[in-house]
């Protein structure tokens, strides 16, 4: 699903687990009652899932049914109510959405959500989504939505400023690999010293993070974040090349980084499915953007969301055929088509709707043909256990203060370190 702030909100609160822990004994759903005969189903999102329509269309195919869409802005302000209600024991939606990196944390209670299990879906996502909705003891708690494949994004007026290629088959190849990509970045700002090569420190480490398989924590949880050498890496990369001016020294999501769209603040950057929209609000009436089917070191995948059916609704089994529904290939074509939500969905992927689709401020790019190539292009997905979303938050924290000069390099891993030791 698209929209800037649930991929940002990755940082759930270390007591997550904790919370989600109390009171899941109790039952009562958010069941706003039957009216003439009606069921009633509540369906709690946020940002943008592409739902309305869709919604509409299901009370006409089922004329018993009547379901009431609860929608907030951000990943943050559901999941702090997601949180509250589940301790209370009472008051959840009989569908929830969850943000993929928040579902560790919901599999670690598995038993607060129904089982959605059935020979019906079997095979319907990309392995690697399935996986993540997957509890350890093979219960599916999570019906997938959408994914977030990545491309690199670049400013191809930028590009002739500085004598590169600009046409996206021969811009790829500068993207086959991270050496290359920062190579080609150094050579870049030696023609355009004012212009950065990426947006962000920040965005580059975690679509470079989203490559490792156990970043952070092991599959049987142990956490090995300030241990691991493929973690390290990513850190010296990343802030050594900020320091060699590739990366401005802004915050993802900040407001100079709102404004470094409109003049000229970087280049390039990672470039997930949703993010097209984001460029294409702040850069409004900048020319030049374009996609390429490519990213370095071959696929990486950054975002998306489930839809789970929490153990307090009062109608599990129409709320786990609503979920079944919202997430066939073909209702994911359909919210795709009004939010730019990219599915998960294997047989999706090769839907002409999705494949012809083309984006005008992208320079009238293929970006449906070239995000499925990137979709079937991930190959690794980090494991993300309980402990995930506290420990990229705090890795991301010290790359920040490196950005911002309040820190050199060395003294923000040892801050790191303590932090990933308190996280525990």
């Amino acid at each position: 699903m698209s929209g800037a702030s649930r991929r940002k909100g990755i940082a759930l609160a270390a007591t997550g687990a904790v919370v989600l822990s109390l009171g899941l004994a109790a039952c009562g759903g958010d069941d706003e009652g039957s009216e003439d005969g009606k069921i009633t189903l509540t369906v709690a999102t946020f940002n943008e899932f592409g739902y309305e329509d869709l919604l509409e269309e299901y009370m006409d195919l089922n004329p018993d049914i009547k379901v009431v869409q609860k929608k907030l802005g951000t990943w943050e302000e559901h999941r702090d109510n997601l949180y509250t209600k589940l301790a209370a024991g009472s008051g959840l939606s009989d569908i929830e959405a969850i943000e993929g990196d928040g579902m560790p944390a919901i599999l670690e209670e598995a038993d607060a959500f129904t089982d959605l299990s059935d020979s019906e879906v079997d095979g319907r996502w990309l392995d690697w989504k399935q996986a993540a909705g997957t509890s350890a003891d093979g219960k599916l708690i999570g019906y997938g939505t959408d994914i977030g494949p990545e491309g690199i994004c670049y400013r191809a007026d930028l590009f002739e400023k500085a004598g590169l290629p600009t046409d996206r088959a021969e811009v790829a190849p500068l993207f086959a690999d991270w050496d290359t990509y920062f190579a080609t970045g150094q050579e870049f700002i030696k023609k355009l010293p004012d212009t950065a090569w990426y947006d962000s420190s920040k965005g580059t480490s975690q679509a470079m993070i989203n490559q490792l398989e156990f970043p952070f924590e092991t599959a049987d949880n142990e956490v090995v974040a300030t241990t691991n050498p493929e973690v390290k890496e990513v850190f010296d990369t990343v802030t050594s090349m900020q320091a060699a001016g590739l990366a401005t020294n802004l915050d993802q999501w900040s407001n100079d980084w709102v404004a470094a769209f409109q003049n000229d603040g970087f280049a390039t950057m990672a470039c997930p499915g949703w993010m097209l929209g984001i460029i294409e609000g702040n850069a409004a009436g900048v020319t030049g953007w374009d996609i390429a089917d490519a990213f370095p070191g071959g696929g990486g995948n950054w975002g998306g969301s489930f839809l789970t059916v929490p153990a307090q609704s009062e109608h599990p089994d129409e709320a786990k055929a609503l979920a079944n529904w919202l997430t066939a290939p073909e209702q994911q074509i359909k919210a795709f088509e009004a939010k730019n939500t990219f599915p998960s969905q294997v047989e999706a992927l090769s839907d002409p709707a999705l494949l012809e689709a083309t984006n005008a401020f992208f320079n009238d790019a293929p970006t449906g043909e070239i995000l499925s190539n990137r979709a079937q292009a991930v190959t690794v997905q980090p494991y993300k256990g309980p402990k995930y979303a506290d420990i990229i938050a705090a890795f991301q924290a010290a790359i920040l203060r490196v950005d911002e000069g309040q820190e050199t390099p060395d003294e923000a891993w040892d801050s790191f370190t303590a932090d990933v030791e308190r996280i525990g």
